[in-house]
């Protein structure tokens, strides 16, 4: 499908989350369960409460698409776009699904996400220009850090965890994030 008719399809099919691989092949998200869109919705506040306060950049939620410069449409749980690549963009291309990579992206593991999937993903993300990548993973209470050119960082238990590079001085609570 095209970005337009996926963004029917989409419209079309509100309660069905949808995203595109490189391969063209439509993905259908499984809804997250209740404590897991909980902290989901932390981890968007607290990313779009520093950004506005920073200024240097935009946040998006999970409804946000992007389209990659590999073809496909990916909806990270929590993302952030460099100001001046956002304002770049024409109001078209802002309204539809984006077609830039965002600078930072956080994805959160739910129940039921496979691991290696989501390691998959955040690689692809990583592939497709995003310069830092958090996968949260509440189960195991551990934070991969991806990053161009470099094996993932894992944090086991982190207090906290900071941006770094692109998204210097974002920093995530996980308490407020685990409870």
């Amino acid at each position: 499908m095209s970005d337009e008719e996926l963004m029917r399809f989409s419209a079309a099919n509100e309660s069905v989350r949808v995203e595109r691989d490189a391969n063209g092949e439509i993905l259908v998200m499984t809804p997250a369960g209740s404590k897991t869109s909980k902290m989901n919705s932390r981890i968007t506040r607290f990313l779009d409460a520093w950004a506005e306060e920073d200024g240097r950049g935009v946040a998006f939620d999970s409804n946000g698409g992007f389209t990659l410069p590999d073809g496909s449409m990916r909806a990270p749980d929590a993302a952030w776009v460099e100001l001046k690549k956002w304002e770049s963009l024409s109001a078209e291309d802002q309204s539809r699904y984006a077609p830039i990579c965002p600078d930072f992206v956080i994805e959160l593991r739910s129940q039921s996400d496979s691991l290696p999937e989501l390691e998959a993903k955040m690689k692809q993300w990583i592939a497709n220009g995003t310069k830092v990548a958090w996968l949260i993973d509440p189960g195991q209470q551990a934070v991969s850090i991806y990053r161009p050119d470099d094996e993932p960082e894992v944090l086991i238990h982190p207090s906290s965890v900071q941006g770094d590079g692109i998204v210097a001085g974002f920093e995530l609570v996980m308490a407020r994030i685990w409870e």
